[in-house]
């Protein structure tokens, strides 16, 4: 049997990830018993969705073990959340009412560059000066913290009527959120899908996103829970299909269209981006080698009759900008320009589709 003192001071170990404070402190830690089986405990989360509940007991029995021994086992953990009782009288959040248009970049496959494009998007729209945001809806694989270096960085958090407000993190002119702020670079991410569309929302209704004119958001690759989270929550503008010129890429892509374009979905698409279009040696200007194949984008940007907004070429700048957290759409070098002319695209097309076309709604859960 082991002291109860013991036992908390390993949980005082434990820190809840959104909050910043450990678990005891937090009064998080409810009963503790223990049997022959080993230690039962029961855990008080402050809410039911508490998307970080499962990272928190994974954490709770490796503490047990390092500060106990390797023979202290926990037996069992069981959640029991508080009961909040919202106040009447307090009025709810709107959400997103100060943001002009939302954006949408998916891909149909992984690999293609797709956070590449958001994020370099983003940073051009900012250039321009676009009040612009990014959220990170790539749930289980976030890479936005590294591309703007900023794996350490923990957002604020203020009160507004009873509701957890997050300061998004400002660099290079661009708002950013994403759940790699809140989750160590080196932990996976574990959660079903309710857990992972649940955090999603948060990040949507309960950010500080202020008045922007474009919001973009940096979706999983295929179509996911996630997807048909951000439909319901938010009306999208418009989305971008992000593809690579050979056909394996080309394929998945149709099913993004597909789904966007979907009758219970209908959100616009604005186009296609290829990346990796071509390379183009520094001591060979003008000679291109098209590695993936050759006007596959264009292709299907015929045959799905949506536009082509821009090629983006394979550069070893754009790899080096992401990992040392300076987007290369920063510089005015030519694929720095290649983005930037991808983000005046962008806005045409967007200013075309809201005066040909009615506002997206929101989808309907029936």
């Amino acid at each position: 049997m082991y002291k109860k003192e013991d036992i908390l001071n390993a949980l005082r170990k434990v820190t809840h990830p959104e909050k910043g404070t450990d678990i005891v402190t937090l009064g998080m830690v409810g009963e503790i018993t223990q049997t022959g089986d080993g230690i039962s405990l029961v855990l008080v989360p402050e809410k039911s969705n508490d998307p970080f509940i499962a990272s928190v007991k994974s954490n709770c029995v490796r503490a047990v073990k390092e500060a106990l021994g390797p023979d202290a086992v926990i037996a069992s953990i069981e959640v029991k959340p508080r009961i909040v009782v919202e106040k009447m009288a307090a009025p709810k959040r709107d959400v997103l009412p100060g943001v002009k248009n939302i954006i949408a970049v998916s891909s149909g496959k992984g690999g293609v560059g797709k956070s590449t494009v958001a994020v370099n998007l983003a940073v051009a729209l900012a250039r321009k000066g676009y009040a612009t945001g990014l959220l990170d809806a790539d749930i289980f694989g976030p890479s936005v913290p590294r591309m703007f270096d900023a794996g350490d960085y923990r957002p604020d958090v203020r009160s507004e009527n009873g509701t957890d407000i997050i300061i998004p993190m400002s660099k290079y002119g661009v708002k950013i959120l994403s759940i790699g702020f809140f989750v160590r670079g080196s932990e996976a991410v574990i959660w079903r899908g309710p857990m992972a569309s649940s955090f999603l929302k948060q990040l949507i209704s309960q950010g500080d996103w202020g008045e922007l004119d474009y919001l973009v958001f940096d979706l999983p690759p295929g179509t996911s829970d996630i997807h048909l989270t951000l439909v319901q929550e938010v009306p999208v503008t418009g989305a971008i299909v992000v593809t690579t010129p050979q056909e394996v890429a080309l394929a998945d892509a149709r099913k993004g269209i597909a789904m966007f374009r979907s009758e219970s979905i209908n959100v616009p698409v604005l186009g296609l981006v290829e990346n990796m279009s071509y390379f183009e040696a520094p001591e060979l200007p003008g000679r291109r080698y098209y590695i993936f194949g050759k006007e596959g984008g264009s292709r299907l940007a015929a045959e799905s009759g949506t536009l082509l907004l821009g090629q983006i070429p394979i550069v070893e700048s754009i790899c080096d900008g992401g990992d040392a957290g300076r987007p290369v759409a920063l510089g005015d070098t030519a694929t720095g320009t290649a983005f930037m002319n991808l983000a005046d695209t962008v806005v045409k097309q967007v200013e075309l589709r809201n005066s040909e076309i009615a506002p997206t709604k929101r989808v309907e859960v029936k």
